[in-house]
């Protein structure tokens, strides 16, 4: 059935969920609105120029923007919500913004709003985190619109949070020293079934106002699934060491340092475990009947994706592109060097937009992983978060420590530290076609450095003596990648298409 005069609203679109849900109305003929931060962190996404999508630039606390996207909306899926645990500030803010969607909703006269929340036991003993999840459904239900709410225990799909967390441990711990939350049940859900719940809802009206509890067929053990997880990516059975005095502060810390996650979102995910987390009632599946994956048939798709580069969407893609900040004392540090080669520039491109995850940085790659590792001992994201996708990558996107924060095809990139630094670092590579020599391109590549206050001076001077080689070999990895990738293209293109790279003195 198709829905071609209606529209819907997509809140949280560069999200995990967001991002997958988004094609999925497309091909169903809803006209999807999408309201985010920043328009060109949609630009790598395949359905961006689709006819029936519009995208509305703003934050969702501006009540002006929030009402233009809605303007001519049928339903809206509100997917956004603040991992962190620090205190009022983030639930007040996350609750002051659910009220106010609601209240703008009400006032464009709205059908539907769809939340997805956590599935939980209600009372006192809920997490923080759940029960913060508890109250956006509160203020998102507090006018006349109906809202449905939909709570999940754990997502199982390739990127997303818990799935790393547990690929991550599984894969690099053969012996897990364990708190008593292993034995807690569990409920997961395959990201699939639950895209299914949320695009069918809008032709059940039966799921107005309702509060959905969603899972898959089976519940159980944290402990296990880890062995599923096990058995999935072809490792022997993990051995499962339970002790009573991991908190869930102590948990995420752990978390933290041995996945990709970092302990600001780990610390809501290990304050969860600790909650059992099974449907009440099968109503869902009654109202939307679908085929729902085991949890081993879920597990095994999303290692597939990740082996087969095929991840959709991760958990990182959603991370903030903040503004520039206020630096102490104006200093910027700059270290710039450039190389030539023979070939356009779009080789020079496809070799440094392909460094980190896996791939390295093409030079004494032992050096970038001892930082990684101090990064990840003082709170950083260490090198860990990988990349989406080897080749591949896209405006917004995490590599490592690094964020793309300028993106130009076949010209420029611009990668932002996210690791801890005691100021503002910035790493830029441009290609350009030599204007004095046809057929060679120069690649540039600049570190740029913006110092907070005494120690950040000291901190430039103290690495300084390093980029001589660092950043040396990185620019020659560069110049030789892009000669390499040019040389597959020779031999992969028949010779009368070949073009011509002779340079002309």
């Amino acid at each position: 059935m198709e829905h071609v005069s209606e529209s819907v609203l997509v809140t949280g679109a560069t999200g995990y969920i967001g991002g997958r849900l988004v094609p999925r109305l497309l091909e169903k003929g809803f006209v999807v609105h999408c309201l985010v931060r920043s328009k060109r962190k949609l630009q790598n996404r395949p359905w961006v120029n689709h006819p029936n999508l519009r995208v509305f630039e703003g934050d969702l606390q501006d009540r002006s923007i929030v009402s233009k996207a809605l303007e001519g909306c049928r339903a809206a899926y509100y997917l956004v919500h603040s991992m962190m645990t620090a205190g009022d500030e983030f639930r007040d803010r996350d609750n002051q913004m659910a009220r106010q969607f609601a209240s703008v909703a009400e006032e464009c006269g709205l059908s539907q709003i769809i939340y997805l929340g956590g599935l939980g036991e209600t009372g006192p003993g809920l997490s923080e985190h759940l029960a913060s999840r508890r109250e956006v459904e509160e203020c998102l239900s507090s006018t006349t619109v109906p809202v449905t709410n939909f709570r999940a225990a754990m997502i199982v799909g390739s990127g997303s949070a818990s799935f790393e967390i547990l690929r991550y441990l599984v894969e690099r711990l053969p012996i897990m020293i364990t708190p008593k939350w292993v034995q807690t049940e569990c409920q997961p859900i395959a990201v699939r079934n639950v895209l299914f719940y949320l695009v069918d809802c809008l032709e059940k009206p039966s799921t107005l106002g309702k509060t959905l509890d969603i899972g898959g067929p089976e519940v159980m053990t944290y402990e296990e699934i880890i062995q599923i997880m096990a058995r999935a990516l072809g490792l022997s059975k993990r051995r499962i060491l339970r002790v009573p005095v991991l908190t869930p502060r102590l948990s995420s810390l752990w978390i933290h340092l041995v996945t990709p996650i970092s302990h600001q979102i780990a610390r809501p995910l290990a304050e969860g475990l600790r909650n059992r987390v099974v449907c009440r009632d099968a109503e869902a599946q009654g109202l939307m009947p679908q085929e729902l994956l085991s949890i081993q048939e879920s597990i095994e798709r999303a290692v597939g994706k990740v082996a087969g580069n095929e991840v959709e969407t991760a958990w990182m893609d959603a991370g903030p592109i903040p503004g520039d900040p206020e630096w102490a004392g104006g200093k910027v540090f700059c270290d710039s060097r450039k190389t030539r080669y023979q070939g356009p520039p779009e080789w020079g491109y496809a070799a440094f937009t392909r460094i980190g995850g896996e791939h390295g940085y093409y030079s004494v790659d032992w050096l970038w992983v001892l930082r990684g590792w101090m990064d990840k001992m003082v709170g950083g994201p260490g090198l860990r978060r990988g990349r989406r996708h080897p080749d591949k990558v896209g405006y917004g996107e995490a590599l490592d420590f690094w964020r793309v924060t300028d993106l130009q095809e076949n010209r420029r990139m611009e990668l932002k530290a996210e690791m801890k630094l005691p100021g503002k670092a910035l790493l830029e590579f441009t290609v350009e076609p030599d204007p004095k020599t046809p057929g060679v391109s120069v690649v540039t590549q600049t570190a740029w450095f913006y110092p907070k206050g005494l120690f950040g001076l000291l901190y430039w001077y103290m690495t300084a003596p390093f980029h001589g080689f660092v950043f040396k070999g990185m620019l020659n990895g560069i110049r030789q990648h892009a000669l390499s990738l040019g040389r597959r293209d020779e031999r992969d293109t028949p010779a009368m298409e070949k073009p011509s790279t002779n340079i002309s003195h």
